[in-house]
């Protein structure tokens, strides 16, 4: 999950009134565990798909792990049109070159 990862890489709470201002899924220390998991599971030959905030929140994101060639993301009712729109996109662009 997009949550639990960015927690544990950034080590912060989300849910703190501490230290919540730093839980950003964008950070790059987070992008680089995502696609560690992404290309692990590839090269294993195993499916990878990511559950969480992120995709639905952060289209940047989601386009980055469409990139990185992940099988599925969980998105949230009101980003599952406009970001599956712009992954129908992403793919043919991808499948084009």
């Amino acid at each position: 999950c997009s949550n639990d990862l960015t927690q544990l890489t950034l080590g912060v709470d989300r849910d703190s009134e501490i230290v919540a201002f730093d839980f950003d899924e964008r950070d790059p220390g987070v992008l680089a565990m995502l696609e560690m998991a992404v290309k692990g599971a590839q090269r294993n030959q195993r499916y990878c798909g990511i559950c969480g905030q992120a995709p639905s929140d952060y289209p940047e994101i989601a386009e980055f792990l469409v990139k990185l060639g992940i099988d599925s993301m969980s998105l949230t009712p009101d980003a599952l049109i406009p970001v599956s729109v712009r992954v129908a996109e992403l793919e043919n662009e991808l499948h084009a070159h």
